[in-house]
């Protein structure tokens, strides 16, 4: 089975240092949040009056004469009705206020997520897994939602109400009935916190689960194509079986514990609703309370008990919510390898000078690149070819600063590429890629990538160029249709072509061809060569290739083997030279 990543670690302590990192985004609406803390206490206040009218028309019901029997209850319903009215109005107003809060900060912590993940360096990309990662994003935002508002609208009145009933019957009925409120309470509290710290594993099994399956999937449907090769539709459905069947049997336990932790909570609130009742009725009874009292405290138990009932709930979600917006806030905390430095140049690079300077680079201790030395000067195309594994693309990556140079430097423009910032860099170099990925977009928007603000008239020339116009002509829908996820639509060499339009609209100084016609027949490579070529003018060129036949128009050919530079000439040059690249050539030819 393919390794999983994330959940790598327990759901452990309620870290309140979450909490903290959450406050910046909470103060965006100080006015809001005061609002909505003052409608909180207004509906709070409001909840706790509700039992006392209750109380006042059921005693005088009890004691009022005949005539009294009309203008007396009917009094105290309409006080009961306005009272409950404005609590539920306030309530509204409070979630209505708080909403706005709530949405925004998820809206710039998500932003925050997603503008971090594309700071990441190549390393991290290359070894996270989508599903796993997406499910990560999702249930931190989810969870960031469920904290913020109730951890003010139901754990913080809760504690208010408990604070206010206890009082109440202290003050009026003495020690014992707040003694019994307030030791039930207690008790409910720590039995919840104890069985909920004895299930967190199984919560965590859970969870784990539901990112192996959900990761399991993502990936078998993004290779989809290879699935359909290999013919193994069932391999993948037996593999996400077993998923789902580690995801069933953590469900079954996380569902039984959740039952142990609901019959102990359902337990007290039995043994203390049936005490605090049983000692009303017996002072009912004894003439030290009036039916009115009685109703008040069994009104009072059931408005305390609701909200403390799903205070348990709230307090095992607030468990997940503080764990999951951990892992997003580890994401944040994540530092990319790759860095702009201090003081990092923003200068514009329009002349194309590339040299790189005794350049070495290992890769998990292993030796990529071992002294690699040649400079491209302004307009010239320079080509690097080699053996599979010699470092060829290794360059392109250390060239766009996906990583850093072990030894030696690379430069453009005479500045050293670590010196500039890697906006500035990345701008002055535009990439046609071996392997072309595209968004599940239309051709147009795809073209467009390379220049979001470019024109039509840009966009059509670029097509024009690259020889697309045939081919989107051909299309019911044109420029408008689209290419599916990551161009599984279009053929090898249509995505290529794409690409190298895309490139051309860039219009930057530098351009890299990454085995750029590799997935082309010979007709239409040899007329994007031509194209390619006038593209060139004025440009600096470094091609990636494997088919030497491309590259023989090169005004330079730099042979790589073993990590090393071990020739370099035209293709005259190095044909009569007999040596490792005739060598490549004859090979090829034959």
């Amino acid at each position: 089975m393919r390794p999983s990543l994330y959940f790598d670690g327990p759901i452990g302590k309620l870290n309140w240092h979450v909490l903290r990192m959450l406050w910046p985004y909470l103060i965006e609406f100080k006015q809001r949040v005061g609002l909505a803390l003052l409608c909180l206490v207004i509906a709070k206040l409001a909840s706790v009056s509700l039992p006392f009218v209750l109380k006042d028309l059921v005693d005088g019901l009890s004691n009022s004469s005949a005539k009294e029997l009309i203008s007396v209850p009917i009094s105290l319903v309409i006080a009961y009705g306005c009272i409950r009215l404005l609590n539920t109005i306030i309530s509204e107003v409070r979630d209505t206020l708080f909403g706005r809060v709530t949405e925004r900060a998820i809206r710039r912590l998500g932003m925050a997520v997603f503008e971090h993940l594309h700071r990441l360096d190549m390393a991290f990309h290359l070894e996270r897994r989508t599903g796993g990662l997406s499910r990560d994003i999702e249930r931190g935002t989810s969870g960031m939602s469920f904290l913020m508002r109730f951890m003010v609208f139901n754990i913080v009145p809760t504690i208010l109400e408990i604070i206010l009933v206890v009082g109440i019957l202290f003050y009026n009925y003495g020690y014992a009935f707040a003694g019994v409120t307030l030791i039930s309470v207690m008790a409910y509290g720590a039995y919840s916190i104890v069985a909920t710290e004895w299930r967190t594993g199984y919560v965590r099994d859970a969870a784990k689960a539901d990112s192996v399956s959900s990761t399991r999937a993502i990936d078998s449907l993004l290779n989809y194509e290879t699935v359909k090769y290999f013919n193994n539709e069932q391999y993948e459905a037996k593999q996400y079986d077993v998923a789902l069947a580690q995801w069933e049997e953590a469900k079954r336990k996380n569902r039984l514990s959740l039952f142990a932790l609901n019959a102990g909570q359902a337990c007290i609130i039995s043994v203390a609703m049936t005490l605090m009742l049983g000692m009303a009725a017996y002072d009912v009874v004894q003439g030290e309370m009036t039916i009115g009292d009685f109703v008040l405290i069994n009104a009072f138990m059931m408005q305390l008990f609701i909200p403390l009932n799903f205070l348990g709930f709230v307090y095992r979600e607030i468990r997940g919510a503080f764990a999951n917006i951990e892992r997003m806030f580890d994401l944040l905390e994540k530092v990319p390898s790759i860095q702009d430095s201090a003081g990092a140049s923003n200068q514009l690079l329009s002349q194309g000078r590339v040299s790189f300077e005794h350049v070495g680079f290992s890769y998990d201790s292993r030796k990529i690149l071992n002294d690699v030395s040649f400079t491209i000067e302004t307009g010239q195309k320079v080509a690097i070819v080699g053996d599979s594994g010699a470092g060829k693309s290794t360059l392109v990556k250390l060239l766009f600063r996906f990583y850093d140079v072990g030894d030696g430097r690379i430069c453009i423009d005479g500045h050293d590429i670590r010196a500039l910032t890697q906006s500035c860099l990345r701008q002055a170099i535009a990439i046609v890629p071996q392997d072309t990925v595209l968004f599940n977009d239309t051709l147009i928007e795809n073209i467009r990538y390379g220049r979001p603000e470019a024109t039509r008239e840009e966009i059509d020339a670029a097509i024009k160029m690259a020889h697309l116009s045939q081919f989107i002509e051909s299309l019911p829908e044109g420029g408008e249709t689209k290419v599916g996820e990551r161009g599984l639509k279009l053929s090898g060499g249509e995505k290529q072509r794409v690409a190298i339009a895309r490139a051309i609209l860039k219009k930057s100084p530098i351009l890299v061809f990454d085995e750029a016609t590799s997935s082309l027949d010979s007709h239409s490579e040899q007329a994007i060569l031509t194209a390619l070529k006038e593209v060139a003018k004025g440009h600096t060129s470094l091609v990636i290739a494997h088919r030497l036949s491309t590259v023989v128009d090169a005004d330079r050919i730099i042979v790589l083997s073993k990590g090393r530079v071990v020739e370099t000439g035209n293709h005259s040059e190095l044909l009569a030279a007999k040596g490792f690249y005739a060598n490549l050539w004859r090979v090829q030819q034959e």
